[in-house]
C-alpha cells in the first residue's frame, strides 16, 4: 500500500485555485504597500500568479500531488517561473490563515451561487401557482385527506420553504466575511502587516480578531453544509409529493418523459428517478453535516490536520445541492397536471367535515359538541355507505336540528373562499402571496 501521499489533498483541493491565488496576489500587494518587499519583486510575483492562473484555466499545470495541497502547487511553480524571489511571497502568513482565507472566499461565492440556484426554483413554482391559480386539491394531514385547498396555495408553501434556505446562505455568506488572512499559524506575525488592507481587496467587510480562532474556526463549513443540508430536505419533500402524485394511486401529475426512466423488465414503467434520487441525496448533505460536526467536536485549539477533511465534505454537498436545484427546478416546469382527476379527489365530500362543524358553531353550537356531532354524522355515512354528498336535510337533521336548507350552500369551493385570511388558502389570498412572492424575487441578493 502507497502510504507516501497519505497526507495530500491536491485531488480535491485544487478547486481552490482562483481563491488561493486571489488572497496571495492581495496578500503581496499589501507586502509592497508596507515595504517588506519591493514594488518590483511584488510584480514579478503577481505576474507569475497570474501566468499560473492561466495554466491552471487551459488544463496545462502540472498537479503534483507529491507537493500535497493547492497552496504548495502554486508556490513551487512559481519558483520555476519567477525564480528565488517567489520566496518572499509566503513572508507574513502561513498556510493556516491562507487556507482559511481561501475557504472564506470560496464559501462566500458559492453561497451567492447557490441563492440565485434556489430563486430560479422560486420562479418556477410561482408560475406554476400562477398559471394554477383557480385547481382546487385535497389538502392532507398523515397523508389523509383533510380540508380542501388550492393547489396554487400548495406550491406557494414550498416558496417559503425555499426563502428561508435564501435567508440561511446569505447569513453563511455573512458569517463567511471575515478576513483571517495575517492570523499567521495561530499567533499573529511579527511584521507590520495591513490587514485592513488584505480585507479590502478580498472583498471582505470585516477582519478576525483572535488569531488562534481565525485559524482554527470552521462555523462558516458547518453554516453552509447545514443550509445544503436543510434546503435539500425541503427539495426531497417537494420530491416525495411529486413521486406519490405522479403513482396511478394519485395520478395527479405527469411527470416530462426526460425525467422518468423505464424498467428493465415491466415495458409500461415510467418510474420517476429523478424526482427519486433528489429525494435520496439529501441523505448525503446530511451525512456531510454530521461528518463536518463529528470533525470538530474533539480539536483542541488551534490547527490540527484533521480540517483537511473539512474541503471534501463542503465541496460534495455544495455539488450535490447545487445539481439538485437544477433537476428540481426542470422537473417542475416540465410536469404537467391531471386537472380531472385532481377535480374529483377535490369533490369528495368528506373533506367538508370541518365545515360542517365550523357551519354549527355559527349556528350557535360550541366547537367540541359540533365537533362531536360531524364525527357521529361521519361514522353514520360510512356505516350505510353513504357520501355527505348524498344526505338530505332530514339526514342532518337527525344529528341536530340547527342544520337548515343552507348547508348544502357548503362546497369545495366554498370551503377555500371563506379561509380568506393572511396565509389562508382563499383565491384572493394566494393571488396577495404570489404578488409578494413576485416582489421579493425582483430584489437583487446582497
Amino acid at each position: 500500500m502507497d502510504t507516501e501521499n497519505y497526507t495530500s489533498s491536491i485531488a480535491f483541493d485544487k478547486r481552490l485555485y482562483k481563491q488561493d491565488i486571489a488572497g496571495s496576489i492581495a496578500h503581496v500587494k499589501m507586502l509592497a504597500k508596507q515595504k517588506i518587499i519591493s514594488s518590483k519583486e511584488a510584480n514579478q510575483i503577481i505576474k507569475g500568479l497570474n501566468t499560473i492562473k492561466q495554466e491552471i484555466e487551459s488544463n496545462s499545470f502540472d498537479w503534483q500531488e507529491n507537493l500535497e495541497d493547492i497552496h504548495m502547487n502554486i508556490e513551487n511553480r512559481l519558483f520555476e517561473i519567477v525564480g528565488k524571489v517567489a520566496g518572499k511571497l509566503h513572508t507574513g502568513r502561513s498556510r493556516n490563515d491562507q487556507v482559511s482565507t481561501d475557504m472564506r472566499l470560496f464559501v462566500k461565492e458559492q453561497s451567492i451561487n447557490i441563492v440565485s440556484s434556489i430563486k430560479k426554483l422560486q420562479i418556477s413554482l410561482v408560475k406554476l401557482a400562477e398559471n394554477n391559480i383557480d385547481i382546487e386539491l385535497p389538502g392532507y394531514t398523515h397523508l389523509q385527506r383533510a380540508q380542501p385547498n388550492l393547489f396554487s396555495h400548495h406550491m406557494m408553501a414550498y416558496f417559503e420553504m425555499f426563502s428561508r434556505d435564501v435567508e440561511r446562505f446569505l447569513q453563511t455568506k455573512s458569517r463567511a466575511d471575515v478576513c483571517t488572512l495575517g492570523s499567521g499559524a495561530l499567533a499573529g506575525t511579527t511584521y507590520n502587516i495591513d490587514r485592513e488592507f488584505v480585507a479590502k481587496e478580498l472583498g471582505f467587510s470585516k477582519i478576525s480578531l483572535n488569531s488562534m480562532d481565525a485559524v482554527s474556526d470552521r462555523d462558516f463549513i458547518i453554516d453552509f453544509c447545514s443550509s445544503a443540508a436543510t434546503c435539500m430536505v425541503h427539495i426531497s419533500r417537494l420530491s416525495e409529493e411529486i413521486i406519490i402524485w405522479t403513482s396511478k394511486e394519485f395520478d395527479f401529475l405527469k411527470l416530462n418523459k426526460k425525467h422518468t426512466t423505464g424498467s428493465s423488465m415491466m415495458p409500461q414503467k415510467q418510474n420517476p428517478d429523478y424526482a427519486e434520487l433528489s429525494r435520496g441525496r439529501s441523505a448525503r448533505t446530511i451525512g456531510n453535516l454530521m461528518s463536518i460536526l463529528t470533525l470538530l467536536k474533539g480539536l483542541p485549539l488551534t490547527y490540527n490536520r484533521d480540517l483537511q477533511e473539512d474541503k471534501e465534505k463542503l465541496f460534495d454537498s455544495l455539488d450535490t445541492l447545487s445539481s439538485t436545484l437544477n433537476v428540481i427546478d426542470e422537473m417542475v416546469n416540465g410536469m404537467k397536471l391531471n386537472k380531472k382527476t385532481i377535480q374529483k379527489a377535490s369533490e369528495d365530500p368528506e373533506l367538508l367535515a370541518t365545515d360542517i362543524a365550523d357551519y354549527l358553531v355559527k349556528k350557535g353550537s360550541p366547537f367540541r359538541e359540533a365537533y362531536k356531532i360531524v364525527v357521529e354524522i361521519v361514522k353514520y355515512s360510512n356505516k350505510n355507505d353513504l357520501t355527505l354528498k348524498e344526505f338530505s336535510l332530514k339526514d342532518y337533521q337527525n344529528f341536530s336540528k340547527l342544520f337548515d336548507q343552507d348547508i348544502f350552500k357548503i362546497t369545495a369551493n366554498s370551503s377555500i373562499q371563506s379561509r380568506d385570511v393572511p396565509g389562508g388558502t382563499s383565491t384572493k389570498q394566494v393571488s396577495n402571496s404570489i404578488k409578494k412572492a413576485k416582489i421579493i424575487l425582483e430584489k437583487n441578493v446582497e
